[in-house]
């Protein structure tokens, strides 16, 4: 039988790893050997290397230390204030959290992040991690009031905050820190360097510590209170203040689309070991010291994937604060890129431009790695098309990290696979009563890996458990050749007169129909037959979509798929309303 999840504790993840675990381990030092994450340095490298990963574990603030112990001059991050090094990016990490210790900032503190892609993104990363306090992703998109209610649910001890979002603050808000813009802020010529009088023990605790030193501070001021982030680096440089020397290994925690209502946060364990980019690299064929560009926001779990993979591989990440696909395929060409990180209305964006507009050299490109909502047949075809055979379509979500992955040459067989599991990931398909169903045979997408999330932190949300595998809401089915395929959100799901009846299957024909730029096919209550579907189309802008009509819509679903999956209503829109990681928003769609 299925139950609801039970919260993990420290102690639930810090046990002694089983003998399975510890044969996918070694097992798992296959990719990252062959991507470059482990290899050989001399004996000097290695010392610091162990030394950060003893520290501070395979968080973001261990794989900022090993890149600048490693490859310390590699360019880490290219984003709008110009280039940054591995060494000057973990110093700056470091500055950080001191800053935050010496205003008050302890261990199991919370710190939140509220900014689009740039460098800061990653110094927060690291700070937290150095702190061993708990990092909370908030989303850009978030209105006023959802804005206040997470950050009072959340217990966010101090903001970070790109400018843009100010206003958007109440008196209510928690200590502030404004990251600067995008022009580059004067730097002194020795930020990199350790602090001249910093003793040796410098990151151990203080012999004398104040007994009230994690007590939170008497007052908490308000909005008035706003220092710039460039300021807290510049006291942290200044600073001979210790940090903890093996801090608690923090959380993150990332906050759901919340396209029904407030987002809740989802608690995330910092990985433990190599084995969460292990098995992304079973399947993406990724190398160290190589070019990424991540356009997908660092706030939602793949954008964070992204920048934890990059950490790990010492790539050169390219971030902008704000998506545009010709400028994204420039700085493809620009930086050689051999990976790029998308959501999937971004890549549909890419593969829509002019030819113009892509007329740079993308003979580096190996990989483009999608996620965050299904991909449209349509859009796998083009970019078939435009890029050649190098599509990854990732599956997972926030509560279970990843589930499969599909690769090129699945994705040319079968558009719409979710692929296979990739190394040390279990996915089975159950029925109500927790069985495995047979290959064909519809039910519930459950999964096992080493990063499923801990619980939601608002209580009375819950996730249900199986046999040890968490359900991801998700109904889907494998093929006698074990590819795994969606058939739709668990909700989402329809019975109209009697029949199962499956949005997504519906939405996949008009992805590929001549004329569609993109759509959405909902159920709606219907006093007949229970339920019906509305289709919702955004056309193109040419012949094809001027020619598009809702007879034209219909006839096509009916020629092609069963008689109950034809939309009732047509609604043609100029866009679909999405929330900022793309994924469609069903109570901003127009009532059919």
């Amino acid at each position: 039988m299925a139950a609801a999840i039970r919260p993990q504790s420290q102690e639930d993840t810090d046990e002694m790893p089983s003998v399975s675990g510890a044969t996918d381990l070694l097992k798992g030092l296959v990719p990252v050997t062959k991507a470059g994450i482990v290899g050989p340095m001399g004996p000097g490298r290695l010392a610091g290397v162990v030394s950060a990963w003893y520290q501070w574990d395979f968080t973001a603030g261990g794989l900022l230390a090993v890149a600048a112990r490693r490859d310390g001059d590699r360019i880490a991050v290219v984003d709008d204030r110009g280039p940054v090094s591995y060494r000057q990016l973990n110093a700056d990490a470091r500055a950080l959290a001191t800053a935050l210790r010496e205003r008050g900032l302890r261990e199991r503190g919370r710190i939140g992040i509220l900014a689009r892609n740039h460098r800061g993104f990653l110094i927060a990363m690291g700070a937290s991690a150095r702190l061993g306090t708990d990092l909370v992703l908030l989303n850009t998109g978030a209105s006023t009031t959802q804005l206040a209610e997470v950050l009072a649910e959340q217990k966010i001890d101090w903001l970070l905050v790109d400018s843009e979002f100010t206003p958007l603050l109440t008196d209510t808000a928690p200590r502030v820190a404004v990251f600067a813009d995008a022009e580059p802020a004067e730097r002194p010529k020795n930020a990199d360097a350790e602090p001249a009088e910093r003793p040796k023990n410098a990151d151990a605790e203080p012999a004398e510590r104040p007994k009230n030193a994690d007590a939170e501070p008497a007052e908490r001021p308000g909005t008035a209170d706003r220092v710039g982030v460039e300021d807290l680096l510049a006291s942290g440089r200044r600073s001979t203040a210790s940090l903890p020397r093996r801090p608690r290994r923090g959380r993150i925690v990332v906050l759901t689309s919340g396209t029904t209502g407030t987002p809740k946060g989802a608690t995330r364990p910092e990985p433990r070991s190599w084995m969460p980019a292990s098995a992304l690299l079973s399947r993406l064929p990724l190398r160290s010291a190589e070019t990424t560009v991540v356009a997908s926001p660092i706030f939602h779990t793949w954008g964070l994937a992204a920048a934890q993979v990059g950490l790990a591989l010492r790539s050169t990440m390219v971030l902008a604060r704000r998506f545009d696909p010709s400028a994204t395929v420039a700085q493809i060409g620009e930086h050689r890129a051999t990976a790029l990180w998308v959501v999937p209305t971004m890549l549909q964006r890419i593969t829509d431009l002019p030819p113009g507009d892509r007329d740079v050299d993308l003979s580096t490109l190996r990989v483009i790695a999608a996620s965050g909502s299904a991909i449209p047949t349509g859009v796998v075809h083009k970019t078939f098309e435009v890029f050649g055979s190098v599509l990854y379509n990732f599956y997972g979500s926030t509560e279970v990290s990843w589930a499969s992955i599909a690769q090129p040459h699945e994705l040319r067989a079968h558009p719409t696979t979710a692929g296979r599991p990739p190394l040390g990931t279990v996915v089975r398909v159950l029925d109500d009563h927790g069985a495995p169903v047979p290959h064909g045979t519809v039910g519930r997408v459950f999964v096992g890996n080493g990063m499923l999330f801990e619980g939601y932190t608002r209580s009375g949300s819950e996730k249900e458990v199986s046999g040890g595998l968490m359900s991801t809401g998700d109904l889907g089915h494998f093929d006698p050749s074990g590819l795994l395929f969606l058939d739709g959100r668990s909700d989402d799901m329809i019975v109209s007169g009697g029949e199962n009846v499956y949005p997504r299957e519906v939405e996949n024909l008009l992805s590929e129909l001549p004329g569609v730029l993109e759509n959405a096919v909902v159920g709606i209550d219907d006093p007949e037959f229970g339920a019906r579907l509305a289709a919702y189309v955004v056309r193109t802008d040419d012949p094809a979509g001027a020619g598009l009509t809702e007879d034209g819509i219909k006839s096509h679903v009916k020629a092609h798929l069963a008689r109950h999956c034809v939309p009732r209503e047509v609604a043609f829109l100029d866009e679909l309303p999405r929330n900022p990681t793309g994924k469609v928003v069903p109570r901003l769609l127009p009532k059919a």
